[in-house]
């Protein structure tokens, strides 16, 4: 659909319209979730023949009198923020097991409902999208694309380009550019302002549309900011509750987990899974997972750093960049599947990240804000791979370097460095 005509913008190409066209393929309903202003709805209407917007206040009134009549439209039908009611989800599916043909409904929320009326009743009709906040590839004007990890996947080495290294202003400049669709043309200050309210929102209504909370929102909020200083670590609900005990004195690691957890229905707390893979070492594997925020510019914003800050607090801007590049990888291997986790054992051994795909095959990639460690960083992928089964496990089908100002690069023993803006789906 024309997304201009409807909402008066046009649609930004998404790295997760293929993914819903094949989903859509494949059954009969689709559930595209993602934090608010992440751009559902318009992947949604951009895909969609029919719409309706549960939210508006006279569908309210239909929703009250004749709700199947939401269900009627040319398909696929959007029905955007359905969770406002929740009833819906069984019409739907009803309305899917009536008939055998896919592809008739696309379902978009921003907050999963409190009751999960979703977990037992959507097996086999339902497939799940999960939309994050843009990546630097669907942000920048003109992308190169010239490290595609589908190519990595395949064994296709990227051609050296040492002209691409970015300099540090603008890694800076591309953490701070939020992935918000309605914010990439803000300007820094604006956008900064947009992210300061958007904090002020979540905490002081989204929260409390989903769960009763007791806290004042400046505890959501410092939270938030405990969260934004811990981003790409394993960090402990015990460290957080340490962390804002300032404003809250006598709050509790179960009460943390607890708005961490509602957090994550709201999506804007995303868990980095442990990767557990069989090991020629005795050593264990560590089982925590990484925490991360919706977005890096997010992040930084809970944490009140603009540029400046970012240039003097290299350790800051160093874990702002490290999730960036988990966020990235996560929005960019969506079309092959990919899932991307850590990994950690007993020795300290880690690496940033681990990209596996549903037939087996893995990559193994490390995170360096500066260009010049890349070896370091090559250097440390070799040492964890040689302590893991690859009889069991398989070879990698990569190793790469992600860095923040170096070049595109492959070595002799075919390991890949290249900057965060050069990589592609």
């Amino acid at each position: 659909m024309d997304t201009a005509q409807i909402v008066g913008r046009e649609y930004h190409p998404r790295v997760i319209d293929t993914v819903l066209q094949h989903s859509l393929e494949a059954a009969g309903a689709v559930v595209i979730e993602g934090a608010r202003a992440s751009g559902k709805t318009m992947t949604a209407l951009h895909a969609a023949n029919s719409y309706v917007f549960v939210d508006d206040p006279e569908v309210q009134t239909l929703i009250e009198v004749a709700p199947r009549s939401l269900l009627n439209g040319e398909a696929p039908r959007l029905l955007d923020e359905w969770q406002i009611a929740p009833e819906l989800w069984n019409l739907v599916r009803r309305a899917v097991d009536s008939e055998s043909e896919p592809g008739r409904f696309i379902l978009t929320g921003s907050a999963l409902p409190a009751d999960d009326i979703t977990r037992h009743t959507g097996a086999g009709r339902f497939l799940r999208l999960r939309e994050r906040t843009m990546s630097w590839w669907e942000k920048l004007e003109a992308p190169t694309g010239a490290v595609s990890l589908s190519d990595l996947f395949d064994g296709k080495l990227p051609p050296n380009d040492l002209a691409a290294a970015p300099d540090l202003d603008s890694v800076i400049d591309g953490i701070l550019l939020p992935g918000f669709p309605a914010m990439i043309t803000l300007t820094p200050g604006q956008s900064a302002a947009r992210l300061r309210g958007y904090i002020d929102d979540l905490t002081r209504t989204d929260l409390r549309r989903i769960a009763d909370i007791r806290h004042e929102p400046v505890v959501i909020k410092q939270l938030i900011a405990a969260l934004a200083r811990s981003v790409a670590s394993e960090v402990t609900y015990k460290t957080l509750a340490t962390d804002i005990r300032s404003v809250a004195p006598r709050i509790n690691v179960e009460t943390i987990s607890n708005y961490v957890d509602l957090l994550q229905r709201l999506f804007i707390v995303e868990a980095q899974q442990p990767w557990s893979p069989a090991l020629r070492s005795r050593a264990r594997v560590r089982t925590s997972p990484k925490l991360h925020l919706v977005d890096p510019a997010f992040a930084a914003a809970a944490l009140g750093a603009g540029p400046a800050q970012l240039r003097k607090d290299l350790n800051t801007l160093g874990v702002l960049f490290e999730s960036a590049v988990i966020h990235d990888l996560s929005v960019l291997t969506s079309p092959l599947g990919g899932e991307v986790s850590h990994y950690r054992d007993s020795n300290n051994k880690e690496i940033d990240a681990i990209v596996s795909l549903p037939d087996g095959r893995w990559g193994a990639v490390e995170v360096k804000l500066g260009g010049r460690q890349f070896a370091a960083g090559a250097e440390s992928l070799d040492a964890v791979i040689t302590q893991i089964d690859t009889e069991k496990m398989g070879d990698p089908a990569f190793r790469l370097v992600v860095t923040g100002t170096g070049p595109i690069l492959v070595t002799d023993s075919r390991t890949i460095t290249a900057p965060l803006t050069a990589l592609a789906p």
